[in-house]
């Protein structure tokens, strides 16, 4: 899923490579990084999920195999660029990518219930944009806000799951693969199988927010 536009959050992920470079990698000196450890756990469902080889992921994403064995053992750091290319080829997003995944905020009396506040909820980037999933941990699927600005349509997603995205501010201009360019304003959906090549963007300066759910892929 591609949402254009939108700042992006100081992360510990500090390292900045150009496009041109491969193995933007760096190893932990001290003991293992539990949110390195999440994140390289996470990457590797995804990626056997799938159906990726190591080499696969790492010709896709444009990176090098050593690094990614590094990553999903949870010894290495990547820059946001390369956790971008990385989501864009598992069909995922950054902010998901980095999302927690115990489960923090579920209700101690009542465990499968679980509230988000407003000012709570995992923040980061997806693709361009700013997202904010609104649950923790792995769910059956990953309801979450995102806001863009970019009129830059960007590249295709495309990833196995079901997806649906409902406008609440602004309009969005929404293609989905078919040569069709469908404005999208306040009030409006659209739902696409798994499967579809999809990307949207602002129709205008004043951008767009909206509430998008996807299905959890099946891992293994």
């Amino acid at each position: 899923m591609l949402i254009a536009g939108g700042r992006r959050r100081a992360t510990w992920y500090t390292i900045t490579v150009p496009f041109d470079q491969e193995d933007p990698v760096t190893s932990l000196e001290t003991a293992i990084d539990q949110q390195a450890l999440s994140v390289g756990r996470r990457i590797r469902a995804l990626r056997r999920a799938r159906g990726l080889t190591l080499v696969q992921l790492a010709g896709e994403a444009q990176l090098s195999h050593p690094f990614l064995s590094q990553l999903e053992r949870g010894l290495a750091r990547p820059s946001m660029v390369s956790l971008e290319r990385i989501a864009r080829a598992l069909g995922s997003s950054q902010v998901e990518l980095l999302a927690p995944t115990d489960g923090s905020g579920a209700s101690r009396a009542r465990p499968g219930i679980e509230i988000v506040r407003a000012s709570d909820g995992p923040r980061g980037p997806y693709g361009q944009a700013e997202g904010r999933l609104l649950v923790n941990g792995d769910r059956p699927f990953h309801p979450m806000i995102l806001v863009g600005t970019s009129a830059d349509p960007g590249d295709y997603f495309t990833h196995a799951e079901d997806e649906f995205l409902h406008v609440l501010d602004g309009t969005a201009v929404v293609d989905l693969g078919d040569g069709e360019h469908r404005h999208l304003g306040v009030g409006d959906s659209v739902y696409f199988v798994g499967g579809t090549p999809h990307r949207w963007w602002a129709a205008d300066d004043d951008g767009y927010r909206v509430f998008v759910v996807k299905e959890k892929p099946e891992t293994t």
